[in-house]
């Protein structure tokens, strides 16, 4: 087996091992294992190979992966910012910066209120953002 094919099967590998593991991690490696495998056609010490490989993984850990993880962030996945930030919901329960819940568009969503505020259930609220599967609201 030449040393092109190798290299080929490694980044075919790290791509498997990014299906498994999305985090934008072996893509890095990948892309480096590809590119590699293009040099070796031209280039025959594998030193130099093997220091190739480690600069354009650096490199596309650097500078690639920061604008794929800003492309691919949770709220362009989940839509959140567009159909829920900046909405106003109505207090389903008391809201406290401990507990609480709001309903809107027909769905039920722990809330919190930030500082010491307390919303009664039945007051309209402005959603002013989420973490994870809690939003955030203020009073209306």
């Amino acid at each position: 087996m030449v040393i092109w094919q190798f290299l080929c099967i490694v980044g075919v590998a790290f791509v498997i091992l990014e299906i498994f593991t999305p985090s934008m991690f072996f893509l890095n490696f990948a892309l480096a294992a590809f590119l590699t495998a293009a040099a070796s056609l031209v280039i025959v010490n594998k030193f130099y190979l093997v220091l190739i490989f480690f600069v354009l993984s650096f490199v596309s850990f650097a500078f690639l992966r920061p604008v794929i993880l800003r492309r691919h962030s949770k709220e362009t996945e989940t839509g959140v910012q567009g159909k829920y930030i900046g909405q106003i919901a109505v207090a389903a329960e008391e809201i406290t910066a401990l507990k609480g819940v709001i309903n809107i568009y027909g769905e039920r969503w722990e809330a919190r209120c930030e500082g010491d505020v307390t919303i009664p259930a039945g007051s309209e609220v402005r959603i002013i953002r989420n973490d994870g599967l809690t939003m955030f609201v203020e009073n209306k």
